[in-house]
């Protein structure tokens, strides 16, 4: 991916990338930096490998390429369809992996990252896609997933698709040179491959979490070690409001023992002001999680705020937050829409995390009510509730389920049913609760329209038809859509 600043036309801007783009791909392999070499191949995996001429056909829905080889479909990752590529094959048993060596013809929608690492951490699946290519390929994949019920609305991209994740989160460890390193895991493993920018990232939290890689061996900190159990820092969380511009720091350790932690927090505030508040979370946990348990507030008020569709939330370490404000109010504006509310409705907000869909919704609502399974999530939506001056909200702790369920066994009625799960989806215990409760519209937010599509069909079998289906590119350089869904009861 190249960076787009202004100069010259935006053609001619394009015309150098491509020229750029063709000579890294047929030359360079300090821009591509693939592992080219197949001994180190074979002796990773155990097994025979080889090197095939192949061409891309098509892109699976996490944006590999597709290709024949020996009558059998293989997917490789950054390959575009249309592209030729030598590719390496390794067999070990059952399982076939592939990596490209060397791609032979550039498509014209390919991107070159700025990166090297971006090959090696696999956060940014189609980072080597133009962008207008991004967006064909995600309308591509919400079409196939949504044929059985409709036609989807073109997918709504955004302007400047770069530095928009207001979280950003990075791994401390040490290299082979006892060096301390931050960055991303490679895919399905431990191993954590150094980066100082991602532009998706806000670049700030990047500069922050640089800063306190730089200041470490001066504090005497030692990164966490997995393997031995020693050291002290494990993650970094940052976390900027986009529109508050406040900016949270979460430093994640396998202790609370932390030594000179007040001259750490002054010398780092030094080096940027702008931060309101610091943490330190205390993660003894050997499972992948990132956040522990305890936390202690190191400076500021343990939170920072941020403003979503005119209102104030408040954002706590752990608090769900939707990564990207700016196509967050897209999505919002267009659930809202679907909701068709005149002011006199009874919109239950299901998973409503801190509020944020429900609060919004209450600006044109009857009665708004919000359940979570979180506790601290609740606190949260009951706070933001509160500094918003919203009277017509109430947010309970429990199964959003079972409480339609009670609610249509005392007689009760909601209208809307807004929903926003998990990526696993719904469970058929909650769709069957809203089939007991029929509301009028259901509107189905989704980051994964593959659990969506599933869900609706459910609903479909029982007493709604889909209206409208919108995709939300919310994820810029990854294969993630989000797609927002209006359903109808057919009696209504």
């Amino acid at each position: 991916m190249t960076n787009r600043k202004n100069k010259g036309s935006k053609k001619s801007v394009k015309k150098q990338n491509k020229h750029k783009g063709k000579q890294a791909l047929q030359g360079s392999k300090k821009k591509h930096k693939f592992n080219t070499n197949p001994n180190t191949h074979r002796k990773r995996h155990g097994g025979k490998s080889v090197t095939a001429e192949v061409t891309c056909s098509g892109l699976t829905n996490e944006g590999k390429g597709i290709f024949l080889w020996e009558g059998k479909e293989l997917e490789v990752e950054n390959l575009l369809p249309g592209e030729t590529a030598e590719v390496i094959i390794s067999r070990k048993g059952r399982f076939t992996k592939t990596e490209i060596k060397r791609v032979i013809n550039s498509s014209e929608d390919r991107d070159i990252p700025p990166h090297s690492y971006y090959y090696e951490s696999g956060g940014c699946q189609i980072h080597h896609m133009s962008y207008e290519a991004q967006a064909r390929f995600k309308q591509k994949t919400i079409d196939k997933l949504m044929k059985p019920f409709g036609k989807p609305e073109p997918i709504i991209t955004m302007d400047h698709p770069y530095d928009y994740r207001n979280k950003n989160t990075m791994t401390f460890g040490l290299n082979k040179k006892r060096q301390v390193i931050c960055g991303l895991y490679a895919p399905n493993t431990h191993q954590i491959i150094p980066m100082e920018r991602s532009l998706i990232h806000d670049p700030k939290a990047d500069e922050i979490i640089q800063t306190i890689k730089g200041m470490m061996n001066s504090f005497k900190m030692q990164p966490y070690n997995e393997d031995t159990g020693r050291g002290f820092l494990r993650h970094v969380l940052v976390r900027v409001g986009k529109n508050s511009g406040e900016i949270m720091v979460v430093l994640v350790a396998a202790s609370s023992m932390f030594k000179g932690k007040n001259n750490f927090v002054k010398a780092l505030r030094k080096a940027h002001p702008g931060i309101t508040t610091m943490l330190l979370n205390v993660n003894n946990r050997s499972d992948s999680m990132v956040l522990g348990e305890q936390e202690k507030v190191l400076f500021g008020k343990g939170t920072i705020t941020d403003t979503l569709c005119g209102l104030e939330f408040q954002i706590s370490a752990k608090s769900f937050y939707q990564i990207n404000p700016i196509q967050t109010e897209k999505l919002y504006t267009k659930a809202i829409e679907m909701a068709e509310l005149t002011g006199e409705e009874t919109v239950i907000d299901a998973y409503c995390g801190i509020g944020t869909i429900g609060l919004v919704a209450s600006q044109k609502a009857g009665k708004v009510i919000g359940i979570e399974l979180n506790k601290g999530a609740v606190r949260d939506a009951i706070r933001n509730s509160k500094r918003n001056g919203v009277k017509n909200a109430r947010f309970y702790q429990g199964d959003a389920g079972e409480y339609m369920v009670q609610m249509a066994a005392r007689g009760e009625h909601a209208d809307v049913v807004i929903l926003d799960p998990p990526r696993s989806g719904s469970d058929q215990a909650f769709l069957s609760s809203v089939t007991k409760l029929k509301p009028e519209r259901v509107v189905y937010v989704s980051c994964n329209p593959e659990t969506q599509a599933r869900d609706m069909k459910y609903l479909i079998k029982n007493g709604y038809k889909v209206e409208e289906i919108q995709p939300v590119d919310m994820f810029p350089q990854t294969a993630h859509v989000e797609c927002v869904s209006q359903l109808i009861l057919k009696d209504s």
